[in-house]
């Protein structure tokens, strides 16, 4: 089963992060692979969210749950879909002086043989892309200057 973790510090405050994690009915818009999200149950504590992913002409939709804790944490859990197993956990932590700590955690693995092996070819390169986006994301909306322009 494929695991990838990862820790930035950000530039940007841990509520900035959270906010732009959360919302996930804007993922398509930066987010690669992410073709349309549909959101059933949107409350401060959770969210139930289906997402249709592909690759070339793959396509494939998965559903979840998003338990968030404001301005703290995200963790998702797979509850239906292509998959076997997917779990992954974002944490967010404030820095003394600006900034924050985003620590990521994913692991997935999925029923069909062919995910399965591009997930396992191109794994490491496709979540480090993720990642980038979701920084690059943070760096158009709140500036690379950081948590200054806190919307917090």
């Amino acid at each position: 089963m494929p695991h990838h973790h990862e820790r930035r510090s950000l530039p940007h405050n841990a509520a900035q992060m959270y906010d732009l994690v959360a919302d996930v009915s804007r993922y398509p818009e930066f987010l690669p692979w992410v073709g349309a999200v549909r959101i059933r149950k949107d409350e401060e504590s959770e969210m139930l969210a289906d997402m249709i992913v592909g690759f070339k002409s793959l396509r494939e939709t998965f559903s979840s749950r998003v338990v968030k804790t404001p301005k703290s944490s995200i963790i998702v859990d797979y509850l239906d879909g292509p998959m076997k197993h997917l779990h992954n956990a974002w944490t967010f932590e404030d820095v003394e002086g600006g900034g924050s700590i985003v620590d990521f955690t994913v692991d997935f693995s999925f029923r069909n043989r062919v995910f399965e092996a591009l997930a396992g070819q191109f794994f490491d390169s496709a979540l480090r892309k993720m990642t980038t986006a979701f920084v690059e994301r943070a760096d158009a909306l709140y500036g690379t200057g950081g948590s200054n322009n806190s919307n917090a």
